[in-house]
């Protein structure tokens, strides 16, 4: 199975990046990132529950089960904080908006929960970390967030230029003491300066090893990039200084009772009292629902 997946290499079709179960080798997490040309997608969604998130589209409607709703979206992903949508699984849906890009996290499900539309004045940003390790988290359908899923789990990161995320090194794998078992997506976006969304020129870096050994990956990380996170600790990632890098996670995982429960590298767990005597970056939050912060 191959972890990291380049820019384009996932393509099918409409969308950017295709990730099912069964391309990823697991069972549970899925992606889609749609480009977005004025004509509806339908997206499969017999075995999934999804979320949708608008990355750089503005009106998006989704149409579920005949039914449209509106989303106002965003310019970018450095732009705002976004609404989004919970469909549950066993719709009927389609996606449309003028142009831009939109995400679709899916996760396989059972129970069947009823579709909402969450503003983005709803979804709790948080400040994460301190000093360099300061990131901003878009808690959109996280255990604690959101309690209208089955298995799904969803939220974004910002990392400003020059700080580091994921950070300490982490893992939810189901792996000897590590009780939380999920599958984790990260799909990327790289900032450039003060862009609204991702840039060509944009680059990080991403690290992933096993607790076995078997796997230790740093991969250099370009703009709409991502890497299937099955095992394994993950972090940092880090975002060079003047890119800043976003990036949205998917996780899912057998459990009924989500959870994004983790265990830290016990080398690096230190770090997280390190945080009491330092200061949160102050340029952040980066972004709110009514737009980019100004600090």
């Amino acid at each position: 199975m191959t972890w990291y997946l380049p820019a384009g290499s996932a393509a099918d079709g409409e969308a950017s990046l295709v990730i099912t179960p069964e391309s990823a080798g697991w069972a549970y997490s899925g992606m889609r990132v749609l480009t977005m040309n004025g004509s509806p997608i339908s997206v499969d969604l017999t075995s999934d529950e999804a979320v949708i998130v608008p990355l750089s589209a503005r009106d998006v409607t989704v149409t579920v089960d005949g039914e449209d709703h509106r989303l106002d979206g965003r310019d970018g992903v450095f732009a705002a904080v976004t609404d989004w949508a919970y469909v549950p699984v066993s719709s009927s849906m389609q996606v449309s908006a003028a142009s831009g890009e939109v995400a679709v996290c899916t996760a396989r499900a059972t129970q069947r929960h009823p579709l909402v539309i969450r503003r983005a004045t709803d979804v709790p940003v948080e400040v994460r970390g301190a000093g360099r390790s300061s990131r901003q988290v878009n808690n959109i359908a996280t255990p604690d967030s959101f309690d209208g899923a089955h298995k799904i789990n969803v939220c974004e990161v910002i990392t400003p230029g020059g700080n580091w995320s994921s950070w300490p090194p982490h893992r939810h794998d189901g792996i000897g003491d590590c009780m939380t078992a999920n599958e984790e997506i990260y799909y990327f976006r790289m900032g450039r300066g003060d862009s609204l969304h991702g840039d060509p020129i944009g680059e990080g870096s991403f690290h992933v090893y096993t607790v076995d050994g078997r796997v230790d990956d740093t991969e250099t990380i370009k703009d709409a990039d991502a890497y299937l996170v099955p095992e394994g600790y993950h972090g940092p990632t880090v975002a060079p200084p003047e890119y800043p890098m976003y990036f949205l996670n998917v996780l899912a995982g057998p459990a009924d009772d989500r959870s994004m429960a983790f265990c830290d590298d016990p080398s690096h767990h230190w770090i997280r009292e390190s945080w009491d005597d330092q200061k949160a970056d102050a340029r952040l939050p980066m972004t709110s629902a009514t737009g980019r912060v100004e600090h």
